[in-house]
């Protein structure tokens, strides 16, 4: 990839990566491989629901309190929170990754072993970021170093689905501080994902009087062939490739098996749009609704009798954003990818993403998403796995972007000095 970063940049990169606590602390890391590996096998068997993180939150904030780190706390809004102490003279770094997984309870009963390749629902997304954090602050202690700013370490609540990035949201809200965020999440640690994807969830319900199908027909509207004419209307948009925007009606329902002869007084969609442009994802915003809109008189004219109204619910409202591809954070991650990935010349920039780092890109805050792997892992599907041949990578290029984020006292500046 042809990618040049700026020689400020570049020199901060060398000086880190020159000093022996560094090196050692890189070694360190590698040979805690199987211990970060038994971390997140014991993690992920404490299944963590979205909305449903209480029991891993209280290991994981053992945890944070095991390796030394103030003030570990589970915050108001299910966060487990534990402060790096710096010494004062640089910025306030967060980094974090999510508790919760899409997966219901009973889902996980124990993670399976298989020629060094682990099986259970969640054993990435996000279990093996939670070990990432936890192996880079390891090798943090092991460097002996002392950073300027502090960095806070976060396993957050609520990323996944109707949690829409909900624990993340509250920690910024309510930590006005934080200068810079680093996210793990998800498979590539080679990926880079610096533009924030802006999203919208909706449940639309469609109201009429209701009857039997074929007593009452001619003589009332339909609520679902309303709904079907504003989903076939949805489905004709189109949309730009760049920036990258998308739209799926996700779910319909309407009436019941003993009620397959009725006329039903009430139809349901679900629907999310996405775009890494908020000047486009609200104009999505308005189509929709004005299609919705336009459905339903459609549908009461059909008859003449009846009139179909609506009503809407929002169950996601993530905000788009972008930073600039050649922002200290970016360039930084970039070069500790290429140091730290088993092939630099794989290290790429994703097309937006809808993780927890839109919270922070979207309040202007630097930020970066990488992964916790090497490969694509099955994310979200009951058969997702991690090879862990590598997985000492990703805790590496964690702990080289702290040490570049915060500054190392005495050492080196912090990329925003």
């Amino acid at each position: 990839m042809d990618y040049q970063v700026s020689a400020k940049i570049q020199k901060l990169f060398d000086d880190v990566t020159a000093l022996p606590e560094v090196q050692k602390a890189l070694d360190f890391i590698e040979k805690d491989a199987d211990n970060s590996i038994a971390e997140q096998i014991e993690l992920t068997e404490i299944e963590s629901p979205t909305f449903h993180e209480e029991t891993r939150a209280k290991a994981y904030c053992q945890k944070l309190a095991d390796l030394g780190l103030q003030d570990c706390h589970i915050d108001d809004f299910g966060n487990a929170v534990g402060l790096w102490k710096g010494k004062g003279n640089g910025p306030k770094i967060l980094v974090e990754a999510h508790m919760d997984t899409v997966f219901p309870f009973g889902s996980v009963t124990k993670v399976r072993r298989e020629n060094d390749v682990l099986y259970a629902p969640g054993i990435v997304d996000d279990t093996r970021g939670l070990a990432v954090l936890l192996s880079a602050l390891r090798g943090l202690k092991a460097s002996g170093l002392e950073t300027a700013g502090d960095i806070v370490f976060v396993g957050t609540s609520r990323e996944e689905g109707m949690g829409s990035l909900g624990g993340m949201k509250d920690f910024l809200d309510h930590n006005p501080d934080i200068d810079a965020s680093i996210s793990v999440d998800g498979a590539w640690c080679e990926g880079i994902t610096y533009e924030a994807t802006g999203f919208k969830t909706y449940e639309v319900n469609f109201y009429g009087i209701g009857g039997h199908a074929y007593g009452a027909f001619g003589l009332m509207a339909n609520p679902l062939h309303a709904a079907a004419r504003a989903v076939a209307k949805i489905a004709d948009f189109q949309v730009p490739e760049d920036p990258r925007t998308t739209f799926c009606v996700s779910n319909f329902h309407a009436g019941n098996d003993a009620g397959v002869h009725a006329i039903v007084p009430k139809a349901t969609i679900k629907f999310n749009f996405r775009s890494n442009s908020q000047e486009i994802l609200d104009e999505l915003n308005d189509r929709i609704f004005k299609a919705i809109q336009e459905a339903c008189d459609e549908e009461t004219a059909r008859w003449g009798k009846d009139t179909i109204t609506w009503d809407s619910k929002i169950y996601c409202d993530v905000p788009a954003g972008n930073q600039d591809i050649h922002a200290p954070m970016v360039e930084a991650t970039y070069l500790a990818a290429c140091k730290c990935a088993p092939d630099a010349s794989k290290v790429y920039f994703n097309q937006g993403g809808s993780v927890n780092g839109n919270m922070a890109v979207g309040r202007g805050l630097p930020c970066v998403t990488i992964g916790g792997g090497l490969e694509d892992t099955k994310c979200h599907n009951l058969d997702e796995y991690y090879p862990i041949e590598g997985s000492y990578r990703c805790p590496q290029e964690v702990m080289l972007l702290l040490l570049m984020a915060a500054g190392i006292e005495g050492k080196t500046d912090s990329m925003y000095k």
